[in-house]
């Protein structure tokens, strides 16, 4: 390898590393925010309808942080088209809806079996699908 593109892989490291503290500190946030961020004193193990219900919200998110990121980094591909992007808004919007609601309400902490980490990362990730994909919609309205 070149120097310069293992300076370049470095500094992609470094820029991801970054961005995975600042997000776990965010899903944090929020959940202490919530009162929710003490563990539960029993554990319940398995899926429950309000894991599923957060753990649905959070994949959502994730695929509008995808789409919306997608949008942003390639203007002009599939996910360039106005749709994509306003799909990723949507997207983003619904999952930190019910991110926001799993949180309200949950009765207990990690473990107390009402989702409420993945509530916590729906609504986090849910924000910064909103964003990409409002910046991507944005960029493509003062482009053209």
């Amino acid at each position: 390898m070149l120097p310069s593109t293992m300076n370049r892989n470095h500094t992609r490291v470094l820029v991801a590393l970054a961005a995975a503290v600042v997000f776990v500190g965010l899903v944090t946030l929020v959940l202490r925010f919530a009162h929710v961020a003490e563990p539960a004193a029993t554990t319940v193990r398995g899926p429950t309808a309000q894991r599923l219900w957060a753990t649905a919200a959070a994949a959502l998110a994730l695929a509008g942080a995808l789409a919306g990121g997608l949008g942003l980094a390639r203007p002009a591909g599939r996910f360039g088209t106005n749709r994509g992007k306003l799909g990723a808004v949507l997207a983003g919007l619904v999952a930190a809806v019910n991110g926001g609601l799993a949180l309200a309400s949950a009765q207990g902490g990690p473990g107390s079996g009402n989702g409420v980490v993945g509530a916590a990362v729906a609504l986090v990730l849910g924000v910064i699908a909103a964003a990409f994909g409002g910046l991507a919609l944005a960029r493509s309205r003062n482009a053209g």
